[in-house]
C-alpha cells in the first residue's frame, strides 16, 4: 500500500508503465528506487527506469524521437 511519500512515485511509474506498454515498450525493472526508498529522509524516492536491452533502448529512443 502506497504512503504518501510513496503515492506520488508510484502513480509516475505506472503513468510511464502504461505509455510505454501503449508504444509497445516494457521496461522490466521499471519501478521505485530501492536504494532512495530505504533512506530516511522525507524526499519521495527516485524512480528506477531499471535496465534494458539494446533493442528496446533502441525503441525507446525511436519513440521519444516521435513524439
Amino acid at each position: 500500500m502506497p504512503t504518501p511519500r510513496t503515492a506520488q512515485p508510484n502513480e509516475a511509474v505506472h503513468e510511464l508503465r502504461t505509455a510505454l506498454a501503449e508504444a509497445g515498450l516494457t521496461l522490466p525493472s521499471l519501478g521505485i528506487d530501492p536504494v532512495t526508498l530505504a533512506a530516511q529522509d522525507e524526499e519521495p524516492p527516485l524512480i528506477a527506469l531499471g535496465r534494458c536491452t539494446a533493442e528496446t533502448a533502441r525503441a525507446l529512443a525511436s519513440a521519444l524521437r516521435g513524439a
